[in-house]
């Protein structure tokens, strides 16, 4: 295969790194895909890890609100910096800085004793895993001739499925047979070797018109907008929707955007140059990946509630339960990807989002007692169905910018992943909770049981709209019994509520993507009709 020169490269020092492996888009895709799949193990495991860490460390629910939390937080902020961070000095170093910096926070975290420790180690694998990302997305750009991006991004995209899948299991038998430590250690080896194949593979893609300065205060203002998003998406289940300080929250990011926005069209050399946005199949891509996220994550999030509190397995279990999703991705990703490059995306979209629609609407029929028989069906069509919109998405987005913003592009790219699920499973959760409410009453006097008053509602649903009847002790069996499959109906049917909202994200986003067709392509980038 015949390698691109990069921009701002001499053809013979390009042909000179060819043939000594360096930029090679084979070699760049395995070096990139083991560093996103540390990142995507580490974000599956540690739910699992987290009771044996409390019991070890002494670690209050706060406190492992905050291991999750500060990790995110790290992430969503740093995302577009570290990747216009890889544009200005380039991408092989901030990669292999995110590998080791990774590797060694999570060396850290095994072993560390101190539950505050670990929470600031924490946010440092959530900055290191911000230098992986996006930059992997703009090595890939760097790396694969326009023809072959979408191939190579189904590839990727596929090695996130397969260490999704993987995390739930890994993460599981570790924390049974070995201890919590182990999920944060087998980090370690996965970045050694991406540190050395990314040393030894990856090419420079800094090109002749890279910035010249860093726009500092523009990081500022992008990191306070993006830390009070999602900071008030986070909390808002806790605070509620319309409390003072969400709103105050929402308040700082929007001034923070306008300020933000303010300051990007008036300087020379900005952090997010808003021209990228002229592209509107990238601002099309931003908000598809955004609502795939929304749907994706924030439906997995009531699956794993599901089996786990109503059908109590464990997350072993449970994880070969989600297993034909997972499965399904992991194949249809590349196959998608080959059918993006001869079809163009718009088909491809339109399907896939059609089908993950279709897909939550079956999944809105399980009942208490649904058989994995019946689960199958629609954990295997949304695994089918959301594959060509990551892959077609990330491609509009990453594809449409300029390689020398491919870094920017790629922080964009993960920034909606993160924000749409936050918002999905914050939103959906407040949906959930809602119909627990409206619901419990009445399924707790078909049962036999007292109707609760408005004030014991309000104490039950929270715990119920995660699939756990709050039984106290001592309770009579027949009662605690009555108690359990009122809280089961009423989950069921808020879990419903909610993927009935996510199956019209779905459907909605479709439409949407007609928006998107191959026309003349551009360095493998989609147009708009």
């Amino acid at each position: 295969m015949s390698q691109p020169v990069v921009q701002g490269t001499p053809p013979e020092t390009a042909n000179q790194r060819h043939r000594r492996g360096h930029g090679n888009p084979w070699l760049t895709l395995i070096a990139v895909a083991l560093g996103v799949i540390m990142v995507t193990l580490d974000g599956t495991v540690v739910a699992i890890a987290n009771p044996a860490i409390s019991k070890d460390l002494g670690a209050s629910l706060s406190d492992l609100q905050w291991v999750t939390n500060g990790y995110l937080l790290a992430l969503a902020v740093s995302l577009i910096t570290a990747g216009k961070l890889g544009d200005r000095i380039g991408h092989k170093p901030v990669f292999l800085i995110g590998a080791v910096g990774f590797g060694l926070a999570s060396a850290g975290i095994g072993l560390s004793r101190d539950i505050g420790l670990m929470i600031a180690l924490r946010v440092a694998q959530g900055l290191f895993g911000a230098m992986l990302q996006p930059t992997a997305l703009a090595l890939l750009r760097a790396a694969f001739p326009a023809r072959r991006l979408n191939m190579a991004i189904g590839i990727w995209s596929a090695c996130i499925a397969a260490s999704t899948a993987a995390g739930p299991i890994v993460g599981g038998l570790l924390v049974q047979h070995v201890n919590w430590e182990s999920v944060f250690f087998i980090n370690v080896p996965v970045g050694l070797v991406a540190l050395v194949v990314g040393a030894l593979f990856l090419g420079d893609t800094r090109g002749e018109d890279r910035p010249a300065s860093f726009d500092l205060l523009g990081v500022m203002l992008l990191s306070g907008m993006l830390f009070s998003l999602v900071w008030a998406v986070i909390k808002a289940p806790a605070y509620g929707w319309g409390d003072g300080r969400t709103l105050a929250f929402f308040g700082a990011a929007i001034a923070l955007l306008a300020v933000f926005l303010l300051r990007e069209s008036r300087t020379r050399e900005p952090l997010l140059p808003l021209g990228l946005f002229r592209s509107v199949p990238l601002s099309v891509g931003v908000v598809l990946m955004t609502l795939m996220a929304f749907g994706m994550l924030g439906g997995m999030f009531f699956l794993t509630f599901y089996l786990q509190s109503v059908h109590l397995l464990t997350p072993v279990q449970t994880g070969v339960r989600l297993l034909p999703m997972m499965l399904a991705m992991m194949v249809a990703s590349p196959v998608a990807g080959a059918l993006i490059s001869k079809i163009g995306p718009r088909p491809p979209l339109f399907a896939g989002m059609a089908l993950g629609g279709v897909a939550f609407v079956g999944l809105s029929t399980l009942g208490i007692d649904a058989s994995f028989t019946a689960m199958f069906p629609w954990f295997t069509l949304l695994g089918i169905g959301l594959s060509p919109v990551l892959v077609a998405a990330t491609d509009i987005i990453v594809g449409n910018a300029p390689v020398a913003l491919a870094g920017v592009a790629g922080g964009l790219q993960q920034v909606s992943m993160q924000v749409g699920g936050a918002l999905g499973t914050s939103v959906l959760g407040a949906v959930m909770t809602a119909k627990v409410a409206g619901v419990l009453p009445g399924h707790m006097k078909a049962g036999g049981l007292p109707v609760p008053t408005g004030p014991q509602v309000d104490a039950m649903k929270g715990a119920i709209s995660q699939g756990i009847a709050p039984v106290p002790p001592h309770t009579p069996p027949r009662v605690a019994q009555a108690l359990v499959r009122a809280g089961d109906l009423s989950f069921i049917d808020g879990m419903h509520l909610a993927f009935e909202v996510s199956a019209g994200i779905m459907f909605g986003a479709a439409l949407l993507s007609l928006l998107v067709r191959a026309g003349r392509q551009v360095e493998g980038a989609a147009t708009l009709a």
